[in-house]
């Protein structure tokens, strides 16, 4: 596995928007997250990927600071997971939907800006930017697969966050919903927002910024896609992961 320390000493003093040191995460006396070291910048599009099992759900909860941590440190925006300042700052699409199907879009919308004391301006804003205007007034359980996912992620820009964590937002679309979102996600990163993206398919890590590369709850790489690719000698983030997972020597 290659040496993530001096790269994370990088990210210290750029003020990281998410800092790991030896994250463990145990989980019914079973290792789930196996002493994760790892720094996300600001302003950036981060892939976590890796095979179904391999933590990226665990890793993200702890990150919202729903999962307890049973070993190291894990910061998020400066302060411990799970502070309640990290309230309002954190916006979590999970992989069920966390909106009310018998509501019309704007309806879920207003419901959670009155929680988090946003105006309905924003709303309006919220839902131009997400591209459903057209369907502000239509009800939930009559969207399309891609359509839902726009309103969970419209869900979590509600209050401005500062750092979106998405789980496996583009699971189950076609290739051009998919791509749409990927487009948005961009555009929200170029407004200084900070996306953490799960996936299970290795294309979309080609997307990101960044990678995080997980398997077994190990993490395997913590640093741009293009230089995974030069140090794996390969052409595709599919190709250098196992390479990765297959090579008996440190990349």
């Amino acid at each position: 596995m290659p040496d993530l320390k001096q790269h994370t000493i990088d990210y210290m003093t750029q003020n990281p928007s998410i800092l790991a040191k030896s994250l463990v995460v145990k989980r019914d006396h079973t290792l789930i997250l196996d002493g994760l070291s790892f720094a996300i910048r600001p302003g950036s599009i981060n892939g976590l990927i890796g095979p179904s099992g391999s933590g990226k759900t665990t890793l993200m909860r702890a990150i919202v600071g729903v999962q307890s941590i049973s070993d190291g440190s894990l910061n998020v925006l400066g302060k411990s997971a799970g502070d309640k300042t990290l309230r309002y700052k954190i916006g979590y699409v999970s992989q069920d939907m966390a909106v009310y199907t018998d509501l019309t879009v704007v309806q879920n919308l207003r419901y959670f800006a009155t929680v988090a004391r946003a105006t309905r301006q924003q709303v309006d804003d919220i839902i131009a930017t997400v591209r459903l205007d057209k369907q502000r007034n239509q009800i939930i359980g009559s969207l399309s697969g891609g359509q839902k996912a726009r309103v969970s992620l419209a869900a979590a820009l509600i209050g401005n966050p500062e750092l979106l964590v998405l789980d496996e937002p583009t699971v189950g679309l076609d290739p051009v919903l998919r791509q749409e979102l990927w487009d948005l996600f961009g555009e929200l990163a170029s407004q200084g927002k900070t996306l953490l993206v799960s996936s299970h398919v290795m294309d979309e890590a080609d997307k990101c910024d960044e990678l995080l590369l997980l398997r077994d709850g190990q993490l395997l790489w913590n640093d741009s896609r293009q230089r995974l690719l030069s140090r794996t000698n390969t052409r595709s983030v599919q190709d250098a992961f196992m390479r990765v997972i297959t090579s008996k020597e440190a990349i």
